[in-house]
């Protein structure tokens, strides 16, 4: 799951926040954090509990990681999101994106679609424009500089 993951936690955060200096590229490791390190670990671990969000210093990242536990549904994993407050273990949970299968296609194709309305609302097909955003993480609209 990337698209998925990606799409609707810069979209989402544009929504809320509407702030142009916010540097997206932050809020995309955020969200793709938990999956890339829990993975490694076997299932849903220390990544995926509501205790490392709000740990983090960094309010794009920090924000990333709760983006990603709320599109990942990892909140119905009681015992892993309120870890250590529900118990020392994490017994056997499964990284939540392994338990959907066949729903993940379908997420990441909304993902997808959402990517390509980001793509088109900031004008990224533009090569400047993507440059701009790779050297500091801000998307304006097209329609905010006119």
């Amino acid at each position: 799951m990337l698209f998925w993951f990606v799409a609707t936690a810069i979209l989402s955060v544009r929504f809320v926040f509407q702030d142009p200096r916010f540097d997206y590229r932050l809020l995309v490791v955020g969200v793709l954090l938990p999956d890339a390190i829990d993975i490694w670990f076997g299932g849903a671990r220390v990544m995926h509990t509501l205790l490392f969000s709000v740990r983090k210093r960094t309010l794009p990242l920090a924000i990333g990681t709760f983006m990603h536990l709320i599109f990942d549904g990892a909140f119905t994993a009681t015992k892993v999101f309120w870890w250590p407050f529900g118990g020392a273990s994490f017994g056997d949970a499964e990284l939540p994106v392994a338990q959907r299968m066949g729903l993940n296609v379908v997420m990441e194709i909304v993902g997808i679609v959402l990517l390509v309305v980001l793509v088109r609302q900031c004008g990224l097909a533009d090569p400047q424009r993507r440059r701009d955003f790779l050297q500091t993480g801000m998307l304006s609209s097209v329609s905010e500089e006119k």
